[in-house]
């Protein structure tokens, strides 16, 4: 038995906001060619006053409801990756289930930043292997909008707001016929000596009030390159696969100059790398999903494709996951 993504959806907030129009509301000094040539970003999404990461999340896991075929009685596990939840408790999670009208079972945030989404996959995959659901929602949603200091322009350019969703059901193939669908592994870790390089200073039960996010960016895209390149080797290694094999990557959305060196570090052709963060930003948990329903939507991504996802964030957190569809 395998976890076989049945469905994707997403959600974008209306609002555009591009690189001209930021610097301008924000009377930044910067530019568009400034911001484009060190992160490959031109606009992102921007939350309207009214939404919120369970609210998007909803929408998401809606439509990848839909495409999937399922109904909400149907799902069994709710499972959000979130930085930005709506409140510390409950769990955005807890709230999404009641705004689909899910039944029961688990629902639960997930806090890992950008990498979430992966370890998100891990835990639904796990609560699937578990014999505990056979159906479960992963959603990853964000507005880093409200928590990035829009007078900082190394940070405020990089992100945006925007949710994903895919559907993960129960797959099993007849007895001696395996047709290799479903998510093939996962490998996550952590490196909690490094939390001081991208991290949301303050926050609930903080002393030092309301959360601001800050980065070092010459060093998280230090540990980046030689984090993510280890991981994705050690998810090939796992399954037996050369980099050769793989189809399609669909990388966390942080920075066009990253996802160029793990796209070369595959040996595949840009147009086997799904790109997302020159119209969405960074979207952190958000952004893998995102990234795969665009490729599912379009036909790109097709049944039996193997797909490698790959993410790295605060805590720091990184990982990657290998899925045949």
């Amino acid at each position: 038995m395998r976890a076989l993504i049945a469905g994707t959806g997403a959600y974008l907030p209306e609002r555009v906001l591009d690189n001209e129009a930021l610097a301008a509301a924000y009377n930044l000094d910067t530019s568009d060619e400034w911001i484009r040539e060190r992160t490959g970003i031109r606009q992102r999404h921007l939350a309207a006053p009214g939404e919120t990461a369970s609210s998007m999340g909803a929408a998401a896991a809606r439509e990848a409801l839909r495409r999937a075929g399922i109904a909400a009685a149907e799902v069994d596990a709710v499972i959000v990756a979130t930085a930005t939840p709506d409140s510390a408790f409950p769990s955005t999670a807890a709230r999404i289930q009641a705004a689909l009208g899910v039944p029961g079972g688990p629902a639960f945030d997930l806090s890992a930043a950008c990498a979430g989404f992966v370890y998100a996959l891990g835990m639904a995959e796990s609560l699937m292997k578990g014999g505990h659901v056979r159906c479960a929602l992963v959603i990853g949603t964000e507005i880093y909008s409200r928590i990035v200091d829009w007078t900082d322009r190394g940070t405020c350019v990089l992100f945006g707001d925007g949710a994903g969703a895919v559907v993960l059901r129960a797959h099993e193939s007849a007895p001696g016929r395996d047709d290799g669908r479903g998510l093939l592994s996962w490998h996550l870790h952590a490196d909690g000596r490094h939390t001081d390089i991208l991290q949301v200073e303050g926050g609930a039960g903080s002393t030092g009030g309301p959360g601001v996010l800050r980065m070092a960016g010459r060093e998280v895209f230090r540990h980046a390159v030689s984090k993510l390149a280890s991981v994705v080797d050690q998810a090939l290694t796992a399954n037996g696969l050369d980099r050769s094999e793989v189809q399609w990557l669909v990388p966390h959305q942080a920075n066009l100059r990253i996802i160029e060196a793990m796209g070369r570090k595959l040996g595949l052709p840009p147009e086997r790398v799904v790109v997302t963060v020159d119209r969405h930003a960074n979207t952190s948990a958000a952004s893998i999903p995102l990234a795969l329903h665009e490729a599912v939507s379009d036909g790109r991504i097709g049944t039996g494709d193997l797909v490698l996802m790959e993410a790295i964030g605060g805590g720091l957190t990184w990982g990657a996951a290998l899925a045949r569809f």
